[in-house]
């Protein structure tokens, strides 16, 4: 029998063995175990990248209430303050539905007719053909899902660009309101109605305002808490304590001075809580659900969503489906506001201002990054300039050119920031 005298192959140690089977770990994920220093890293890396996020949004705002409070001491007023809340729900409920088309990278013209028409179809259901409230509410409703599922089917399985289908949704919808209007052009809603009590209802009793305050605070903290619970068990990098606190407690901070503002008014508004509710809801479902997951997927890349199995033509359809839904809401808001449904309706600049609140608010025209609580800040910033102007008596024209100027500058920042990111490799 002979002997193999081949020499052994040469072994690793098992220590460095194991140690090159753990992947490497982006060093951007452990930005929340290093605490507050990683989180500065972060920002200046962030700064480097031209990722600034919400940064000059909030900025702006401070700047505007900062200008108009010096120019007129009643700008910041209770009254003014809750009165300009009030106004920004019926835009700021189309604006989040324009998030959701605006991060698959299209665009909805059509928002602002639905919106009247919704308005307009409520108001013939129950003021002139007597239709109970609430089933008169929801089918105006679903009238601006109908007509959001239209534009996705034509524009995802037939193929027609978003801007053509919703131009043309646009004009269909506003004749289809002006029909079922009539020749009167104006329908007042029953002042004691559910619809007008939608902005003209405060909560008067002070605890609800703390009340919330304290709801929204501890619903943070325990979200942020468990979150991080979670993370830790499943060994991926999450948020020392004391940061959740520090957040914790700058958010209580700001909740209670919002409470304490309102209260000394006529106390907490219906259509404010009505607003923060589907904020929160539409910020769960693109952010921890698959579905918006799939949605954020869509706007980064069609072709590699299709190949990874999402169903890009129901993901479209049902996106422009949730915008014509809250179309319609926020109709029912504007409606509600001047207490009728008119002819005038979701015509001149409002739908410019409803896009222009979504793409002010931080959410990019180029698809793929933005949250609905852009629609919060964008439509802050609208407000907020059009009442500091009508308090200084300036003109409407004025009051156009400064948010375009501001729409245009935000566009500026959107398009240098994604250059930059590309620059950086990151995009």
């Amino acid at each position: 029998m002979s002997i193999d005298k081949t020499p052994a192959p040469v072994t690793e140690p098992a220590e460095k063995t194991a140690a090159a089977a753990v992947p490497a770990v982006d060093p951007r994920l452990l930005v929340r175990e290093q605490g507050f220093a990683g989180y500065w890293n972060e920002f200046k890396r962030k700064m480097k990248a031209g990722d600034l996020g919400s940064i000059p949004v909030v900025v702006g705002l401070l700047v505007i209430w900062i200008i108009f409070t010096s120019l007129n001491s009643n700008f910041l007023t209770a009254g003014n303050f809750s009165d300009m809340s009030v106004a920004m729900v019926g835009t700021g409920m189309i604006a989040v539905g324009i998030v959701f088309v605006l991060l698959l990278g299209e665009i909805d013209l059509s928002v602002g007719s639905v919106s009247g028409v919704a308005g307009a179809a409520f108001a013939v259901m129950n003021v002139t053909h007597g239709m109970n409230e609430i089933l008169a509410l929801v089918l105006s409703i679903l009238t601006g899902t109908v007509a959001g599922a239209i534009h996705g089917f034509v524009f995802a399985r037939i193929g027609v660009p978003a801007f053509a289908v919703t131009l043309a949704g646009l004009l269909f919808w506003q004749g289809f309101m002006l029909r079922i209007l009539g020749d009167n052009g104006t329908i007042n809603l029953d002042a004691d109605g559910i619809v007008v009590n939608l902005t003209s209802y405060y909560f008067s009793d002070v605890a609800a305002a703390y009340g919330l305050a304290v709801v929204v605070t501890a619903g943070y903290f325990l979200s942020a808490f468990f979150g991080n619970r979670r993370r830790e068990a499943a060994g991926v990098p999450s948020r020392p304590l004391s940061e959740i606190i520090v957040r914790t407690v700058l958010l209580a901070v700001l909740a209670f001075i919002v409470a304490i503002v309102f209260n000394q008014y006529k106390g907490l508004p219906l259509a404010v809580v009505v607003f923060l509710a589907f904020l929160l809801l539409t910020d769960f479902v693109l952010r921890r659900t698959a579905y918006g997951r799939k949605v954020f997927a869509l706007g980064g890349s069609v072709e590699a969503s299709r190949r990874a199995g999402i169903n890009v033509e129901l993901i479209r359809i049902s996106v422009f489906a949730i915008a014509g839904t809250f179309a319609a809401i926020g109709g029912l808001f504007v409606a509600s506001k001047i207490a009728s449904a008119n002819q005038g309706a979701g015509t001149g600049e409002f739908l410019m201002n409803v896009i222009a609140a979504a793409v002010i608010g931080g959410t990019s025209l180029f698809g793929g990054r933005g949250r609905t609580w852009d629609a919060l800040l964008g439509v802050m910033v609208i407000v907020s300039i059009q009442y500091g102007l009508a308090l200084e008596g300036i003109a409407s024209p004025v009051q156009y050119m400064i948010t375009g100027g501001v729409l245009l500058a935000t566009v500026v920042i959107d398009a240098v920031t994604r250059k930059t990111q590309k620059t950086a490799g990151r995009a």
